[in-house]
């Protein structure tokens, strides 16, 4: 018997912690979400075998996977998740007879055209101007970054690895953690101090810089005392990441032209609420000298809607298979 779901198509939004999965139909809209840990999984293979079952889906004829690194070719190798495969052979193992892998921010930057309201909170600045560029950033296990244009009929995604460009300080304060972040890792990456790991960094620098010694919390910790204002270092350190982020955004938002506005996703900086909004994110956005006017009308979000990658995979699989 043919099952109702035969119709469907698979999306999927694969990092470094959760597989999330749902099915879109021809007009892409979702149904079915379901997240797991990678970590019960012993790869991808196991994860889109295990949603099928629990959703009583048989295998899709096409599917578009949003990974959290970059695709080279046939081969994917993630980089803060040891799993690996060949696109090939997964498509082969999997039964879908149409498998197209991407960079997860080049989904959330798909995905960016048909947010609404309802799905962002808007962080400072005026009205995105019409058909103007956008951009995504995302800091969670790494940072994210991606963009995308109007092409007079679509927007098309700008995929890249902006997550890695080189961190700068914007005082005396930061440019001391990046100093003792250098004789550690030499290359220090926004991602550095743009994700989970990178708070933990900034939160060790802090304590060592005070001579307290190299303390070590999660980065799940440091937020909750900086929430409770239960620890100054803790307290800095979230204060620094979000500075740190708006100096980021701005600076994608000058090289991208960005008017459309700039959008923050990543499991990270929703679970700031409030604290975010007042802290120094948007002053250090809009610090750019003679073009602070310029950003000053660049609208910023969060995004707080939690599938927005599986909107751009679903919104990929409608578009031509050229120029994505």
């Amino acid at each position: 018997m043919t099952s109702h779901l035969s119709g469907r198509h698979l999306v999927g939004d694969i990092g470094a912690t959760n597989a999330r999965f749902a099915l879109a139909d021809a007009d892409g809209k979702l149904s079915h979400f379901a997240s797991f840990l990678c970590s019960n999984h012993c790869n991808l293979d196991a994860a889109i075998a295990a949603y099928l079952t629990d959703v009583r889906a048989p295998a899709p004829r096409r599917a578009v996977l949003a990974v959290a690194t970059t695709p080279d070719g046939d081969q994917v190798r993630f980089t803060n998740n040891p799993w690996s495969f060949s696109i090939v052979h997964l498509a082969q193992r999997t039964g879908i007879g149409d498998l197209h892998v991407i960079n997860d921010f080049h989904a959330n930057a798909l995905a960016l055209p048909y947010l609404q309201n309802e799905d962002v909170l808007q962080i400072g600045g005026g009205n995105p101007a019409t058909y103007a560029p956008m951009a995504v950033l995302g800091p969670g296990s790494g940072l994210g970054v991606s963009a995308c244009v109007w092409s007079g009929e679509r927007y098309i995604a700008l995929p890249g690895e902006g997550g890695h460009v080189t961190m700068a300080a914007g005082d005396s304060r930061e440019a001391a953690v990046l100093d003792i972040l250098r004789a550690r890792f030499g290359h220090v990456s926004a991602e550095r101090l743009l994700s989970g790991p990178g708070i933990t960094n900034i939160y060790a620098s802090l304590c060592v810089i005070d001579g307290l010694g190299e303390a070590q919390l999660t980065p799940a910790a440091i937020c909750e005392s900086a929430l409770a204002n239960s620890d100054a270092r803790a307290a800095e350190a979230i204060a620094m990441f979000c500075a740190m982020l708006g100096t980021v955004a701005g600076d994608v938002a000058l090289t991208i032209g960005c008017r459309g506005g700039i959008y923050i996703a990543g499991g990270i900086v929703p679970r700031l609420g409030s604290h975010f909004a007042a802290s120094p994110f948007r002053q250090r956005f809009e610090s750019k000298g003679r073009f602070s006017d310029y950003l000053a009308a660049i609208p910023t979000y969060v995004i707080t809607r939690h599938d927005a990658a599986l909107i751009g995979a679903a919104a990929l699989m409608r578009a031509p298979r050229t120029g994505l």
